[in-house]
């Protein structure tokens, strides 16, 4: 072990669940490969990787399950209806890790998405009031909401919240303003540093209550750019059992059907691009990845599908990449996908809207394509160009990629923001 080797403790809800938890993981590799002790902390697991889920017997997995229930039953008589069920959390109800022995001994506790009853607004404060660094990894706005992941339109998140779209009767008091009051409280200490995927993010956190004039940095995802590379393309196709000869387009999506993921925007692109090109059509396929609560969404779509489905295995989902021509992330609300970065990195150019951080990651008609938020028309022209502009682009975005996301890189500008922020705390 290095002599100067940080112990470092990461904490996310899942290990491979969602974007956050992925990213995490992710950093906790490349942080282990120069030298530093990190332990990455779950409170779901799946998978075999390096995560250990702080919930290993029965009882405990049943509280914690309990805790993620309770969450749901408090915000239900606020609930405006179903469809934003998962897009407001409380923070209410968590489990209090400021004893655990890892983060007791360590030099600098990490946070990343930590919802879903994993930890609480007090329980974050219970870790401030150790006296050690926290950084917190915004991977989306809850930090400094009164208590959506992603606000919109919506900027009272600068003032006070109250007044809440997400709730069933928004009011000055509502339940927003409430649980923005708690944070405000909570979440003033010194010992509390912020990072941000995207320069987009950390525009929203600087401009919020909560955390201004609370200094703020910038530093992205990082990928192993030896793992997710570049490949036989043909050789791809065949083992994914898909045409080596035909035009691949790729959608990937957690949830298919969720709104913010924007497939009806997509669907109506695909419509506009087969009506221009109706000689391609035969030739051209659609890849979707991801969970379908709604099968006969896909059904009116104007190509041939071919859905893989849910894809937990890297080995297979970089198969997938690399058998695609391009990939579309029609998204309403990003901050900094993973899975842009993924295509990229395999070769494989992309598209997205100008929203949040895509558009630091695509570079407009040089390694993608960025078309205007919620046009289909923008979208289609988009698949038009590409198409025509594959292979600079494919070289541009693999470039791309080495430059920004590398481990080394990323890894690197972690342990400088770390060890300012030791120094910083000690002088408090």
């Amino acid at each position: 072990m290095n002599p100067k080797a940080l112990k470092i403790v990461m904490l996310s809800y899942h290990n491979q669940n969602g974007g956050a938890g992925i990213a995490c993981g992710r950093l906790a590799v490349a942080l282990k490969n120069i030298g530093h002790e990190v332990s990455y902390l779950v409170q779901e697991k799946s998978g075999e990787d390096a995560a250990i889920s702080i919930n290993r017997s029965w009882i405990q997995k049943g509280i914690a399950w309990l805790r993620f229930i309770l969450e749901r039953l408090y915000f239900l008589p606020n609930e405006k209806d179903k469809s934003i069920r998962f897009l407001f959390n409380p923070g209410v109800f968590g489990q209090n890790l400021s004893q655990h022995p890892s983060l007791k001994s360590a030099d600098i506790i990490h946070l990343h998405w930590m919802n879903f009853g994993f930890m609480g607004i007090s329980d974050i404060s219970d870790l401030l009031k150790l006296g050690k660094p926290v950084i917190w990894t915004l991977h989306d706005m809850w930090a400094f909401t009164g208590g959506c992941h992603h606000s919109g339109d919506c900027n009272r998140f600068q003032i006070n919240c109250g007044q809440c779209k997400f709730v069933k009767q928004p009011e000055h008091w509502d339940l927003s303003h409430k649980l923005w009051a708690k944070k405000a409280v909570e979440f003033d200490s010194n010992n509390l540093k912020i990072i941000t995927c995207s320069e987009w993010l950390k525009e929203k956190a600087a401009a919020s209550t909560i955390l201004y004039p609370r200094d703020i940095t910038h530093i992205p995802n990082t990928i192993d750019i030896q793992v997710f590379k570049p490949g036989n393309k043909e050789q791809a196709r065949v083992k994914l059992g898909l045409d080596p000869h035909k035009t691949y387009l790729l959608f990937v999506a957690m949830r298919v059907n969720a709104p913010a993921k924007g497939f009806d925007y997509l669907s109506k692109a695909l419509e506009i691009w087969v009506q221009n090109n109706p000689t391609r059509v035969a030739q051209t396929e659609l890849m979707i990845v991801g969970g379908l609560t709604d099968a006969d969404m896909i059904h009116s779509l104007p190509l041939q599908v071919n859905s893989m489905g849910h894809v937990s295995d890297p080995e297979k989902m970089i198969d997938i990449y690399r058998a695609a021509d391009l990939f579309i992330t029609p998204s309403l609300e990003e901050n900094l996908p993973n899975t842009i970065m993924e295509a990229m990195a395999c070769g494989t150019p992309s598209i997205g809207f100008n929203t949040g951080g895509i558009p630091e990651m695509i570079a407009h008609k040089k390694n993608g394509y960025v078309a205007q938020k919620m046009d289909s028309n923008d979208l289609a022209t988009g698949i038009h160009w590409l198409l025509e502009n594959l292979a600079t682009a494919s070289i541009d975005g693999r470039q791309f990629v080495e430059k920004n996301y590398s481990e080394d890189i990323v890894s690197q500008k972690h342990i400088d923001f770390y060890l300012k922020s030791i120094q910083d705390v000690s002088q408090n």
